[in-house]
């Protein structure tokens, strides 16, 4: 690992999500560590599949198999961005407690994610994932918003 430490991506397969990782690369030193990290669970998928592929979203083996491709694209992404990336998928719910979880776990430095904008009573509702891992992490977040 680079003496800056390691970048943890929370990639959802969205168009903001890649975003995110291109502004990482712009904002941070090429070369650094990455772990692209897909959070999933079973009927409320949480994510945008890499593929057109038909999903079972009951089924846990599916929906997992659909969460490692699509960190497997986010980790590709990135290698192309100049991180040294893997990807990795984890079962949570909800969705940003999993985000700190393998942060700590792979005591990451920095969690880069893209934020939707839900703002308001219908964000009020929906939760924000960016907002939830910038309030309850103890390390430094990175949150990209959507350019206009």
């Amino acid at each position: 690992m680079t003496a800056s430490g390691l970048v943890l991506f929370a990639y959802d397969g969205s168009d903001l999500a890649k975003l995110a990782i291109a502004e990482a690369a712009v904002q941070l030193p090429t070369g650094r560590d990455a772990l692209v990290l897909t959070v999933w669970q079973t009927f409320n998928v949480g994510f945008e599949r890499a593929s057109d592929l038909h999903l079972d979203a009951a089924s846990a083996p599916e929906v997992r198999r659909a969460a490692e491709d699509t960190a497997a694209d986010g980790a590709s992404r990135a290698e192309a961005a100049g991180f040294r990336a893997r990807s990795m998928a984890a079962e949570a719910a909800p969705a940003w407690k999993g985000i700190i979880a393998v942060s700590d776990d792979q005591d990451a430095s920095l969690i880069v994610l893209g934020s939707h904008g839900h703002s308001g009573f219908p964000g009020a509702l929906l939760g924000s994932v960016a907002g939830a891992v910038a309030a309850h992490s103890h390390r430094s977040v990175l949150i990209v918003h959507r350019r206009s």
